[in-house]
């Protein structure tokens, strides 16, 4: 039998999604309760890994087992030998056919930046932040300039393993929620995949251009020059969020895994 699991988690104490050498990473967390839960070893495959100190907010996995257990067995079972800070949301048995990474339709990320005189206490390692204030309309004209299929070489860090740089960049959302000195930004992204640290580094740029370091257009040469040291330096991992990838309805997946007609819908921060 083949399941597909959806995950949730704090991403601060762990060395990012994939399995290591220190155990000290979600996948390891993760297949150790389920191996416990199953007695016998289980081993996953995600729809999107992430790093050190990023969430993810509905991460997307799959494997087969001999196993036969209700779904909701499946998610309560393993969420009792889970740390608090990583729980399963819902369990679903798909097709052979299913692949969590190449099923995928689309794969969605948020950015939480804090824009406040003063740095994060309660919101630490949860929300980016910037002391200065933001122009939401000159980062929305420079996230435009990215939005459609390009070379994102200048985003891409030099550990990405990915066959190729062009990727198709379908949306970007920038929204501003409070007023006054003290906000939260919301970046949301969308696309067929992502390059390694490549919101992070566009977060970056965006924030370059919001303080008015650099003009909307910069963007544009950055993103021409194919080159990462042109960019600006690579932005902090505290307020990233895996939203996670959408599938198409024939998989039979949850509603919040589901590419619904109206496009893809984000139900609120974190």
């Amino acid at each position: 039998m083949r399941l597909a699991l959806g995950i949730r988690y704090n991403g601060q104490a762990y060395q990012g999604w994939q399995s290591q050498l220190s155990g000290l990473t979600v996948q390891d967390k993760l297949e150790a309760a389920l191996a416990q839960f199953a007695a016998q070893p289980i081993s996953t495959l995600c729809a999107g890994r992430t790093d050190t100190g990023v969430h993810g907010l509905m991460q997307v996995v799959h494997f087969d087992t001999s196993v036969e257990r209700l779904p909701i067995s499946w998610v309560r079972g393993t969420n009792r030998f889970l740390p608090p800070d990583i729980a399963v949301q819902w369990a679903q048995p798909v097709p052979d056919q299913f692949h969590c990474r190449a099923s995928a339709l689309t794969r969605r990320y948020l950015y939480v930046l804090s824009q406040s005189p003063v740095r994060p206490s309660l919101d630490a390692g949860r929300v980016g932040w910037s002391m200065h204030a933001l122009d939401g309309d000159a980062m929305r004209r420079a996230a435009a300039l990215l939005v459609g299929q390009h070379d994102f070489s200048s985003f891409r860090a030099s550990a990405c393993q990915a066959r190729s740089p062009v990727k198709d960049l379908r949306r970007i959302a920038i929204t501003r929620h409070g007023e006054g000195e003290r906000c939260r930004w919301h970046f949301e992204f969308e696309a067929d995949a992502f390059l390694h640290h490549m919101i992070r580094n566009i977060m970056g740029c965006l924030v370059r251009i919001g303080r008015g370091d650099a003009p909307p257009d910069w963007m544009a040469d950055v993103l021409a020059a194919r080159s990462r040291v042109v960019a600006a330096p690579t932005f902090s991992p505290a307020g990233l969020y895996f939203l996670g990838p959408l599938y198409a309805a024939g998989w039979g997946l949850p509603p919040e895994a589901t590419l619904q007609a109206g496009g893809a819908a984000y139900d609120g921060p974190p």
